[in-house]
């Protein structure tokens, strides 16, 4: 489903501001594939979800989603495509519009618009039962204004504001980072119901490697501004705290005994 490969991507080449953020980074995800990318400071994770998004064009490589090449795609032409949840929960909602008209808003994404009727009393039904299934009271707020929300209510508005039109590819970008222990698990239970209902194929770039181990069926280390490690099933699943760890502090050739 998303293919990407050999990028590379090197800030101010050839100043004394050079910096290498990826060498040759190669992934590919399958349909429904909920993938967490994990590494420390200067790793390249985000620089590789700025790639996906679009808000940064490789030097070179080539990144394709169900076969369509969106290397040079601007970001609002891969809306269509690929939805997007920020770290700060201000980002993805509109602080002045209540949470019905942002989900309004988010409901257009990547089609036409154009002169229409406002938000109908289906929409606002269909809304009201979405939000409901979180099992967070939001349904009763839905005439609100998004500013009023706590982080972790705001960033539960923004995951069902990147769903509501299906995407091919839902980028979290370390989206509970800002929010304390008990606001990121319930952020977190809302994450992974909204991606297994739709069977949303995910890339989770996060620093909490509990949530590393917890979650997805897909673990992707990065390093130095590549992939260290890239494991599935029972590898996965026998990943450790400890092993995790030290495939970020030991030198290169631990990270590939991991990834064995």
């Amino acid at each position: 489903m998303l293919s990407v490969e050999q990028i590379s991507k090197t800030f101010h080449p050839g100043t004394v501001d050079e910096r290498i953020a990826l060498t040759d980074v190669s992934l590919r995800l399958q349909a429904g594939d909920f993938a967490v990318v994990v590494g420390g400071n200067g790793a390249g994770k985000s620089t590789f979800l700025n790639l996906l998004a679009g808000e940064v064009i490789p030097d070179s490589g080539v990144i394709a989603i169900d076969g369509k090449e969106i290397t040079a795609l601007p970001t609002h032409q891969r809306a269509k495509y690929i939805s997007r949840v920020f770290q700060d929960p201000s980002i993805g909602t509109a602080t002045a519009l209540s949470l019905e008209e942002n989900l309004a808003v988010a409901n257009l994404r990547g089609l036409k618009r154009g002169f229409g009727r406002g938000l109908t009393r289906a929409q606002s039904d269909a809304f009201r039962e979405r939000m409901a299934s979180f099992d967070l009271g939001l349904e009763k707020r839905m005439k609100a204004k998004a500013s009023l929300l706590s982080g972790g209510q705001r960033q539960a508005l923004s995951l069902l504001m990147a769903v509501l039109q299906r995407p091919q590819l839902l980028l979290l970008d370390e989206h509970t980072a800002a929010l304390d222990p008990r606001t990121a698990a319930i952020v977190m239970r809302v994450t992974e119901q909204v991606v297994r209902e739709a069977g949303l194929t995910t890339l989770m770039v996060t620093h909490n490697m509990q949530h590393a181990l917890d979650y997805g069926n897909r673990l992707v280390m990065m390093r130095d501004g590549r992939i260290v490690g890239d494991l599935t099933g029972d590898a996965k699943r026998a990943m450790t705290m400890e092993k995790l760890m030290a495939t970020f502090n030991e030198e290169p050739a631990m990270a590939r005994t991991v990834n064995a």
